[in-house]
């Protein structure tokens, strides 16, 4: 999708949890949002409640490498903003409220750590990303641009920076940086407010260095309590040092055979530390660390290190006790804002988070969110994919979307292989409707030829045109390779001769070279050029012997300089000797076929460049994106909605509508005339003249025994005539499916009762996972659990209890700023386009016209033949005048009443002001104009035919104002 379109995304998660192996961890400041990253390159959002209970709302899209550190990167807080890194030197600056990237860069060097810093200039407060990595300095970064502005360098022993901490003065203007380096060497650097106004200007050199033999230092935190204190942990020790002179206060190895990972101070007197394995250990710190004490600093100088502080708690039982594949991730987190939790979080590579107030307060998972939901989350053919006996449906394991089809390809775990319409699959998942009832429903067709599960499927065509539009290909974990027919569901071709399964599919660029290898048929040469990996059999033995046809397109692909769009009816006269020779009808229909394209390209084409034809839009309404967050899950689906796609399609269908009000026989046979007048005349006698020479061709060169073969492509025929999905408008589809999941349901009942009725929408089941594109296509997609988050949201908001059903259609309303004003502007724009176009309704479809059948109790579903698309509703005036009052109904209702009547003037997004005020009037006052203009006609056609004087009926009040004050004395509902 292009990346200035308004898109708006819809995921189908399925009932798999996303695997989540969290890396890094990061808590908000007023401790109601959690941010993980994980090594996969995704971050999930989680909501957390004053009771300390954990909600996962939304997971981020846009990191291509693991995540290494996550930093706030704003100190105000309405304005939550997090920056995130990753492995391959990409830096993202998000919006924790939506999840919508603000900025991002990618430097040449990958953070492991960044900590946020705020200073004041005047009345001015700047922030600024103190980042330290794989390399010898500490990189200061503007919070809200990302760019570099200077770094921190080092003169003596440079090295690349283990960990860092900021220690903020209360005294002075002068904050101090704190690290260690690599080797153990201690770095202090000295920022005054001159340093930080700095920008592209020398580098700032450390003001101390001093070896303090701490190697493999895993982090360093200051102490918030005393102000005097600094803990240092290492894989094989923690110590503790002054944070005036840095000596040595207090020194602790660790004993067993896990590893320190990190710690930090909970109090003045005491410390948390952790391991690898996910255990943490609190420890009282001796006098001699503790400034209140008269013996703080009495060991410094001995020879012994200090005296061992004694453990008070230990933290070792997980409630997970499954094997994790890396260690988990733990931090600790202190509120200096109510409420004032001090809380040990972990996160670990099941997606598992854990949170300890002294005790196991809370934990969940990813897949236990998930597995909670009442009703669960649908996958993209679920109702496909449940087998009688079985609660858990087949995984998709590989998805293509023919856009051109409207088709949805999705390769399943049992090695079959489903064909199915993409927006009727979604609307069975997603809305309500008696299809929900209908056994076998979406129309499908199902492709068996894998004996295990299908890892990859590839349409060549959608890639180059120079592929055959019927074919598509493959690969499973059987090491097969399948060449299916995909308008028949015929498989054509497989291959079994690979050494391993399948893992991915490709298509050679243009210029790539046709010569197939020494061992190899021109067959088999066409699918290795899809296949990304293909073993040689070494050269030299005689393989086998071929004559005729096949030896002419082998030599024919061997010709290096042949491009790559070889075209096996190339050589006319060669083709046609041998398909005399052969007696081949199927060969002869199949060159005419070619040839008559041929012409016909040639004789049009100078007829379509004098006409000048406008360059077909590019872009599709509907992507269904299969997408998965690591490589062993099924796959989960992303429907893709380009509003501006929708409106041009719309659109561009209705110009093509015949009015029947204009067509006459007098108009037909005028049209026709002029048509026969230019070069499509010509077009049709030089087609006819080829028939006809071709079918004289064929009776002479031909045998009667050839009908068996005629015979034998008429049944293919007929055999894909029957296998062929429902026919349907797939523009209308699309626009139905998009108005029904953004339409605000249950908010007035009339106007829900209209678009049922009238218009032809659908309710949903439960509410929409919406996502947000934002710059450079990074996302944020809404897990299913949101709804947990906004119930408790909109309750807080509106001051009552709120029901599942209370937020459906209407909770992603109240999620963000950024949401709403994606979806009222798309609803607002569709239904205006809508009510301009004639009959631009959803009922008549083919859903409403197929009869229901009861469920049959097992076996597979069959597949229901074609049915005839439904006819178009008769033009009557005073229904097309209904279906626009009720489009501009909905228009109006979404732009001027929908955020006082959920009562969240918050969320109005600063855009809608303007756009309510230019709506306000407009959407009322077109409300009322159809059914006058209407009545209007009615009449005048009405006197010419009965010739009698009608009283005119009293138009509707047309003042704008009016409307409103109406509104406001009945109440926004009972005006709607």
């Amino acid at each position: 999708m292009s990346g200035n379109n308004l898109v708006l995304p819809i995921v189908l998660w399925g009932r798999t949890a996303p695997t989540h192996c969290i890396s890094s961890l990061l808590v908000m400041d007023d401790f109601s949002t959690i941010i993980t990253g994980c090594h996969d390159g995704q971050i999930c959002l989680w909501d957390m409640t004053p009771e300390l209970e954990i909600c996962p709302r939304a997971m981020l899209f846009g990191h291509t490498a693991s995540i290494t550190c996550l930093s706030k990167a704003s100190a105000c807080s309405d304005k939550q903003y997090i920056v995130s890194a990753s492995e391959s030197g990409e830096m993202c600056l998000w919006d924790v409220n939506d999840g919508r990237c603000i900025e991002f860069t990618k430097l040449a060097c990958a953070h492991i750590g960044i900590q946020y810093y705020q200073f004041t200039i005047g009345t001015q407060r700047e922030g600024r990303l103190l980042c330290n990595g794989h390399y010898p300095e500490i990189l200061v970064v503007d919070a809200t641009s990302l760019e570099v502005l200077y770094s921190l360098v080092s003169k003596i022993s440079p090295d690349w920076i283990s960990s860092m901490s900021i220690i903020r003065s209360h005294r002075t203007q002068e904050d101090t940086v704190v690290a260690v380096s690599v080797t153990g060497i201690l770095k202090v650097w000295i920022i005054t407010p001159e340093v930080s106004r700095m920008q592209d200007l020398d580098p700032v050199f450390e003001e101390e260095s001093k070896p303090i033999y701490c190697q493999g230092c895993q982090s360093i935190s200051f102490c918030t309590f005393t102000q005097s204190s600094l803990l240092v942990v290492c894989s094989k020790y923690w110590r503790v040092f002054d944070a005036g002179d840095y000596s040595l206060l207090c020194s602790v190895s660790n004993d067993n055979d896990q590893s320190w990972t990190g710690g930090e101070f909970i109090a003045a007197d005491k410390v948390i530390i952790w391991t690898e394995d996910g255990c943490s250990y609190i420890y009282k710190l001796p006098a001699s660390c503790l400034p209140a004490s008269e013996h703080f600093r009495s060991d410094v100088g001995k020879t012994k290190e200090g005296s061992i502080p004694p453990l008070v708690y230990r933290i070792a039982d997980r409630s997970d006790k499954q094997l994790l594949i890396c260690p988990p991730v733990t931090r600790f987190f202190f509120s200096r804002r109510e409420p004032f939790h001090k809380l040990l979080i972990q996160g670990d590579s099941a997606g598992r988070m854990s949170l300890w107030k002294l005790q196991v307060s809370f934990t969940i998972s990813l897949q236990e969110a998930f597995d909670k939901l009442t009703p669960v989350s649908s996958g993209i053919i679920d109702q496909l994919s449940v087998l009688p006996g079985k609660d858990e449906p087949i995984k998709v394991t590989a998805s293509v979307y023919i856009p051109s089809q409207g088709r949805l390809v999705c390769g399943r775990e049992d090695g079959s292989i489903i064909l199915v319409p993409a927006t009727q699959t979604a609307i069975v998942q997603l809305l309500q409707g008696e299809h929900m009832l209908r056994r076998g429903w979406p129309p499908h067709r199902t492709l068996r030829g894998h004996r295990n599960k299908v890892t990859c499927v590839l349409y060549p065509y959608q890639v180059s045109p120079r592929y055959d539009q019927r074919s598509l290909v493959s690969g499973g974990v059987d090491f097969s390779v399948i060449v299916w027919d995909i308008f028949t569901g015929e498989m054509k071709h497989i291959f079994c001769v690979h050494g391993g399964e399948i893992t991915q599919l490709i298509v050679p660029p243009e210029n790539c070279s046709v010569r197939p290898p020494p061992h190899g048929s021109m067959s088999a040469f066409r699918l290795c050029s899809a296949v990304s990996v293909m073993p040689r059999t070494p050269a030299g033995a005689l393989d086998r012997c071929v004559m005729g046809i096949t030896a002419v397109e082998i030599l024919n692909a061997c010709d290096e300089l042949a491009p790559a769009t070889v075209d096996a009816l190339s050589h006319s006269a060669v083709n046609l000797k041998q398909a005399m020779t052969r007696r081949s009808l199927a060969a002869l229909k199949n060159m005419a076929q070619h040839k008559l394209q041929t012409l016909a390209t040639n004789l049009l084409a100078a007829d379509n460049a004098d006409k000048g034809n406008l360059p077909k839009y590019s872009h599709n309404a509907l992507v269904v994106q299969a997408m998965k967050t690591n490589l062993t899950d099924p796959d989960m689906h992303v429907l893709f909605f380009d509003v501006e796609a929708v409106i041009i399609q719309l659109l561009t269908e209705e110009a093509q509508r015949p009015n029947p009000m204009l067509v006459s026989p007098e108009t037909l046979q005028k049209s026709q005339a002029g048509a026969d007048k230019g070069g499509s005349l010509l077009a049709h006698k030089i087609f006819k003249q080829v028939k006809e020479t071709m079918k004289e061709t064929i009776k002479e060169h031909l045998l009667d025994e050839d009908e068996d073969e005629e015979e034998e492509m008429r049944r293919r025929e007929e055999k894909s005539k029957s296998l062929s999905l429902l026919e349907y408008n797939l523009t209308m589809d699309t626009a139905k499916l998009f108005m029904s999941c953004l339409h605000a349901w249950g908010l007035n009942e009339q106007l829900d009762t209209i678009c049922l009725e009238r218009l032809g929408m659908l309710r949903p089941h439960c509410p929409i996972s919406f996502g947000l594109i934002s710059r450079g296509g990074h996302m944020s997609l809404m897990l299913p659990t949101f709804k947990e988050s906004l119930l408790r949201q909109l309750s807080l908001a509106t001051g009552r209890k709120l029901s599942l059903s209370d937020i459906v259609g209407k909770g992603t309303y109240g999620v963000s700023r950024a949401v709403t004003t994606h979806h009222l502007l798309s609803v607002i724009s569709l239904a205006n386009t809508l009510m301009g176009m004639t009959n631009a309704t959803f009922v008549g479809e083919h859903m409403k016209k197929a009869p229901a059948r009861p469920p049959r109790p097992g076996g597979t579903p069959e597949t229901p033949r074609r049915t005839p698309a439904a006819p178009p509703q008769p033009s009557n005036p005073a229904l097309q005048a209904q279906i626009k009052q009720g489009w501009s109904q909905l228009a109006a209702m979404h732009c001027v009443m929908l955020p006082d009547l959920l009562g969240l003037d918050k969320f109005r997004p600063p855009l809608l002001e303007m756009l309510a005020r230019r709506w306000q009037d407009r959407c009322l006052e077109v409300c009322m104009m159809p059914s006058r203009n209407i009545e209007s006609k009615l009449k005048k056609r009405k006197n010419k035919k009965t010739k009698k004087q009608t009283k005119k009926p009293n138009p509707p009040c047309n003042s704008s104002d009016g409307h409103l004050r109406q509104a406001k004395r009945v109440g926004h509902h009972q005006f709607w």
